[in-house]
């Protein structure tokens, strides 16, 4: 059974099912103001994973990630630029579709919008005004915090520590620092929603709590995001759930932030590189595969040597695919379909328990490539039943991770691999002579040939 890190016990455990088979999952979706950054994919990248697996191990999942297409910034970002909110935020939820999907990430099942869901936030704070856990000032409607069993739950503070650390601007009527807005009274020049305290419209931290319910009810089996999101948002997002006498998540899963030196990247410290940019620059598959080389609880630090590093392995998976002749398809699979495709027993059985040892992506990886190594040296050695069973068993697993091959051919023949065995042995014993002969007659065969750290490999020329 997987087991995932929860947030809000501080310990590892099963990540339960309500129903069983299917997984229910929320996970903060993007302010679309602004081109995204690599740490957002970062985000995207873990919880498909994520994904991936619960569905490889035959899992169904009802993934909701919401767009965030009313906000402060949107509002700050259309008065600059003297256009509507409605359209800076069109621009960059386009800008944040085109870069994940370049990234091979699985759309979410639902992708709700905040001004979708307007109306329905009204009414929860409504409820909580009437309940007595929420009140009006002459900017706003907050949450009494104080009224809410266990408020710090998830920033693993109490209610006194954090009051202690929270200041109040001037002016504020907040009752206590710690209070948070859940309706902002209309500005001039803002796009406003009616309500029973006047124009306006939500805060954010009330969104999700708002959609997450709606769409997947009570007790949902799993709320992610970024470890910065924890405490405010998810933190109020929950305090409002119970304010509203509703069960909410049941795990919460947070992944470390991208870093450049000791900071994490974000666009307020102005530290940040455009994932569009890195996109145009770089194999997408690379960024997916540093993603891995990480713990998801990990922070994480992208520099051209380490996607650089990440391009080269990347070159070591095609080449096994172009060597075996992989189906693309292959990865597709789930875990009760290993078998019969012929994947390796004791392969399934490591990479299965590394990633429900707290998706430890870094080993399930690491696996992976032994087994590239492993299934080019028994194709060497002339075991070519041996060498396909590891090079599926390469497809299926890191397909699970979606992580793919590109550049597949037919399958290298054993006339053609007695030529490879024997250029590697010249190269091996430095006559140079011998191997460029040997190249020669490759390539005479239709083959490219490349020179790597692990010996001769081939693809066939384009046309």
């Amino acid at each position: 059974m997987l087991r995932l890190h929860d947030t809000a016990t501080g310990t590892v455990r099963p990540l339960e099912q309500r129903q069983p088979g299917v997984v229910t999952m929320y996970v903060c979706g993007l302010t679309v103001y602004d081109v995204p950054h690599i740490g957002h994919g970062r985000a995207a990248l873990v919880f498909d994973v994520l994904r991936r697996y619960l569905e490889f191990s035959g899992v169904r999942v009802d993934h909701v990630s919401n767009v965030t297409d009313i906000d402060d910034k949107i509002i700050d970002r259309a008065a600059v630029e003297r256009r509507s909110p409605e359209e800076v935020a069109l621009q960059y939820e386009e800008v944040w579709w085109d870069a994940v999907d370049s990234l091979g990430v699985l759309r979410p099942t639902h992708t709700p919008h905040a001004t979708g869901y307007v109306v329905q936030m009204v009414q929860l704070i409504d409820e909580l005004v009437r309940r007595g856990a929420a009140y009006e000032t002459s900017d706003g409607v907050y949450l009494a915090v104080d009224q809410v069993d266990g408020y710090g739950l998830l920033a693993r503070q109490s209610l006194d520590s954090l009051r202690a650390g929270a200041r109040v601007e001037v002016g504020e009527e907040k009752r206590s620092p710690v209070d948070f807005v859940l309706w902002k009274k209309a500005k001039p020049g803002e796009p406003t929603w009616e309500s029973p305290w006047g124009p306006g419209r939500p805060g954010w931290h009330t969104e999700c709590v708002v959609m997450s319910l709606a769409l997947l009810g009570d007790g949902f089996d799993l709320h992610g995001g970024g470890i910065d999101l924890a405490f405010p948002h998810h933190e109020n997002e929950r305090a409002q759930a119970i304010a509203w006498g509703r069960s909410f998540a049941s795990h919460w899963v947070h992944h470390g932030m991208v870093t450049v030196g000791e900071e994490k990247m974000a666009k307020s410290l102005g530290n940040f590189v455009t994932l569009t940019d890195l996109l145009s620059r770089a194999d997408p598959r690379a960024y997916r595969l540093l993603v891995l080389r990480a713990h998801y609880r990990s922070p994480m630090e992208v520099t051209p040597a380490t996607l650089a590093d990440a391009t080269e392995s990347l070159s070591r998976l095609d080449a096994l695919a172009r060597r075996f002749g992989l189906d693309p398809s292959l990865g597709e699979e789930s875990v009760a379909d290993a078998s019969g495709l012929g994947v390796d027993p004791a392969a399934l059985s490591a990479f299965v328990e590394r990633m429900d040892d707290d998706l430890d992506t870094p080993g399930a990886v690491a696996g992976i490539f032994d087994l590239v190594r492993q299934a080019n040296a028994a194709a060497d050695a002339g075991d070519s039943e041996g060498a396909r069973t590891l090079a599926v068993s390469v497809a299926v697993l890191a397909g699970a991770l979606g992580l793919r091959f590109t550049g597949s051919g037919p399958a290298v023949d054993d006339q053609t691999s007695q030529l490879v065995n024997a250029r590697d042995q010249a190269r091996a014993e430095r006559d140079w002579v011998r191997a460029d002969e040997i190249r020669a007659e490759l390539e005479a065969l239709g083959w490219v040939v490349e020179d790597t750290a692990d010996g001769t490999r081939l693809h066939l020329r384009q046309p």
